[in-house]
């Protein structure tokens, strides 16, 4: 069995196997980033975003440009840079970019210093003795004007490493930030190109949570047990009531993050009822109890959700409560 090394100290999901790498225990890699082309895929993490992975992809393959996905927050920046890693893995890459290595970091923990030493200059001169590597930072633009001399000059630092070609970057940020901290780092602009990542619509959405199913029975150990008919609907009613103007204002999550999340807790509420398949109760309770959809919206579609699995409800014996949903 193949050793591994974990910090504890990190949230999951921030260890990262180390076997055949050339960190050491002290490395910022090993400590501070996972490698996401050494992880194990249940289904293609990136549904539905081919085209925006063969810019990213082009990008990568320019001689001194590294690539920034910008796009609002939740429609899935992270999961095309895991479609990447996925596709390395089956060898589904131009030639030039077989046997990369992806490691996403931890850009918090990057804010920080080793005994006096900067976190990121560490970084770059390990990255030196190492070739063939992606480095994958997501809000990147926490690295940019974070330093408390002035602007942490990010694309200088990896100047070197991005001049041979032998290092590429991935960067990731909102919209937002984008056009606040990055459009203003001229050094930054002259090694990165943008690939813009847009909320996916209606149908690609339900694709996507089509799609997603497989991992997240095995991630809860519980199934959505009914026939492929019933589950598109289940799926296509979330998408639903989960678009664009039915979400509350200030919660900032777009397609499909918004629509994964009330799938989830569908599955998450099976889980807490020691349930190895899901119920429509469970499903019921994922939209009633969500602070994602106004509560008017919540009230109208409840009506919707009684007449379309109708016959469901009735087999499961579940009442649904228009007027008093949320008891």
């Amino acid at each position: 069995m193949e050793s591994r090394l974990y910090d504890t100290s990190l949230p999951i999901g921030n260890n990262i196997d180390v076997t055949n790498t050339k960190c050491d225990n002290g490395s910022i890699l090993s400590r501070y980033a996972d490698e996401l082309t050494s992880k194990e895929y249940i289904t293609n993490p990136a549904i539905a975003r081919e085209e925006e992975i063969k810019k990213a992809i082009l990008v990568l393959l320019t001689p001194e440009k590294s690539c920034v996905l910008v796009g609002k927050p939740g429609i899935g920046k992270t999961a095309i840079v895991e479609g990447i890693a996925y596709k390395i893995q089956r060898n589904e890459v131009p030639d030039a970019l077989k046997n990369y290595k992806i490691y996403r970091v931890n850009t918090t923990a990057l804010i920080g210093e080793d005994d006096g030493e900067n976190r990121v200059l560490k970084l770059v001169n390990e990255l030196k003795n190492m070739e063939r590597v992606i480095l994958f930072i997501d809000e990147i633009h926490t690295l940019i004007g974070s330093d408390s001399q002035g602007a942490l000059d990010l694309a200088n630092m990896f100047k070197e490493g991005l001049s041979r070609g032998t290092i590429k970057m991935i960067g990731a940020t909102t919209t937002d930030e984008y056009n606040r901290y990055i459009l203003r780092d001229k050094a930054f602009l002259r090694r990165f190109d943008k690939v813009d990542v847009m909320e996916p619509t209606s149908e690609m959405c339900a694709q996507i949570l089509m799609q997603t199913l497989p991992k997240i029975e095995k991630q809860t150990g519980v199934k959505l047990p009914y026939t492929n008919f019933v589950n598109e609907n289940i799926i296509k009613f979330i998408v639903d009531i989960t678009s664009e103007y039915n979400r509350v204002y200030e919660n900032a999550s777009r397609y499909p993050d918004v629509a994964l999340v009330m799938l989830r807790q569908a599955f998450s509420n099976a889980v807490y009822e020691n349930n190895k398949e899901v119920t429509f109760k469970n499903i019921y309770d994922a939209i009633r109890f969500s602070k994602a959809v106004y509560p008017d919206v919540i009230k109208k579609y409840l009506v919707k959700f009684k007449d379309l699995f109708e016959e469901e409800l009735t087999n499961e014996n579940i009442k649904v409560d228009i007027d008093n949903y949320i008891k």
